[in-house]
């Protein structure tokens, strides 16, 4: 038996927004046998934009049950039940939700009709309910209310039934499937291709438009993991629904990925990479005299208009930089904004302090020490080789730093020994160096996450 379902919200995400209206139509295989509707009081204003598209006001639902009125009734309808909607991973997202602000712990099997009818019916121009409903010949009485679009809903499935001749419902109810948690319109055997490997990935839309950039050490499973119910942010209908194709490029190692990432979002722009594109998060390290005239640093995000001596990808990555410059230079973490300890620092009692932070040594003797370190910020860095992870068993990645700047990256056969950066320079493809790059190779130098550095 069958239970097919359309619901009303709020608001396009199940975390911030509720239901407004629900209807159930039971099928048993062959026709409907019978149909739950209601309305819902969401406990919230409902926008002007969903009720010019949906008609349900706010004060046509005042009188409405809450859904924890009518839950048991709900489940009632949906208990050992094949849970069928028409972009079925929307609908079951705001169900699960409200069961859970009532304690009910449900769980189902779901069969999606958007997914079901590209492979029943492929080669329409749209699978959106309205355009799916036309081409099928299925006039919906009451558009986007739910119970016309449920009751359409469950026309389109008793003719996918009959036109299933290849078991297409049988197989998408295997478990382990994978098919309801995909986005609607992602071809399931693109995401069957992608690899469990290191590497770049990209989302497009139905125009060939890519979307999203993303980066993973195991593409499959990041990529799944943004479509479970635990992934908050994927869970916006608009993203699901405008993704159709997936590929991807391997780079063997998260280095690489994450410096590939960078440049692609900064190339192509995709309208959802909103994080890059708007703000990254930058920590750096400040210097800065305080009233006892002391040099001192501290780590913290960079500000605008604020020039720090370096910056880093993370907080972690600028506090093991300095604290290399502390014990190199005898310098006093205290002063450094290592340690936050009242009183001498904790250095001080191994003889690694000079103690400056009680003042018992000078500001004019620690402060050469102090500049010297600032000084070994600027000095022309290191050339170096950072070699990990290949694509496949027979390379290794090649990330080239030429006197501390980016070069490039590329592959190499495994069995290449990289010992002078002219070898290193013929493997390489050289692109630009800028800011976040650089930041993302001063953390990596900090933390090399198992990967070889090789100095020229």
């Amino acid at each position: 038996m069958y239970a097919i379902v359309d619901i009303e919200t709020t608001g396009g995400y199940a975390d911030h927004h509720r239901i407004t209206e629900i209807a159930i139509y039971h099928h048993d295989g062959l026709q409907i046998t019978d149909h739950y509707h209601t309305l819902l009081n969401p406990g919230r204003k409902i926008p002007q934009f969903i009720t010019g598209l949906t008609g349900i006001t706010s004060r046509m639902v005042e009188e409405a049950p809450a859904f924890e009125t009518v839950a048991e009734e709900i489940m009632s309808w949906l208990k050992d039940k094949i849970f069928v909607a028409h972009n079925a991973h929307f609908d079951f997202s705001f169900l699960k939700k409200e069961f859970e602000g009532v304690g009910i712990n449900w769980q189902t099997k779901k069969l999606c009709t958007v997914r079901l009818s590209r492979k029943i019916i492929p080669g329409l121009e749209s699978y959106s309910l309205g355009r799916l409903a036309e081409s099928l010949g299925i006039k919906i009485p009451d558009r986007h209310r739910a119970g016309g679009d449920a009751q359409a809903t469950a026309r389109i499935f008793s003719l996918l039934l009959q036109r299933d001749q290849d078991g297409v419902i049988a197989k998408a109810l295997k478990r382990n499937s994978g098919e309801t948690i995909l986005p609607p319109n992602l071809p399931k055997v693109e995401f069957d291709r992608l690899p469990a490997k290191a590497g770049v990935y990209y989302f497009s839309d139905a125009h060939g438009q890519i979307i999203y950039v993303g980066k993973a050490l195991n593409i499959k499973k990041r990529i799944a993991g943004h479509f479970t119910g635990e992934a908050r942010e994927w869970n916006r209908s608009n993203i699901r629904n405008e993704i159709h194709h997936v590929t991807y490029e391997l780079t063997g190692s998260e280095l690489i990925a994450l410096i590939l990432e960078s440049q692609e979002i900064r190339r192509l722009w995709p309208k959802y990479n909103l994080a890059q594109k708007y703000k990254v998060e930058e920590w750096c390290i400040y210097d800065y005299e305080d009233r006892n005239g002391y040099l001192r640093f501290c780590v913290n995000l960079i500000r605008k208009g604020t020039k720090p001596l370096i910056t880093f990808s993370s907080k972690g990555d600028a506090w093991n930089f300095l604290w290399e410059k502390v014990k190199a230079f005898d310098l006093c973490p205290k002063l450094s904004g290592l340690q936050l300890a009242k009183g001498l620092c904790f250095s001080h009692q191994s003889g690694a302090c000079k103690g400056a932070c009680q003042g018992v040594e000078s500001a004019k003797k620690y402060n050469k020490r102090t500049q010297k370190a600032i000084d070994s910020f600027f000095e022309a860095g290191e050339s170096v080789a950072i070699i990990g992870s290949g694509r496949m068993s027979g390379e290794k990645s090649l990330v080239l730093i030429e006197n501390g700047s980016y070069i490039g990256f590329g592959f190499v056969p495994k069995e290449e020994s990289i010992n002078s950066i002219d070898l290193a320079r013929n493997f390489i493809k050289p692109s630009k160096d800028n800011r976040v790059v650089q930041n993302l190779v001063n953390s990596y130098l900090q933390n090399p996450r198992g990967a070889e550095v090789v100095a020229f």
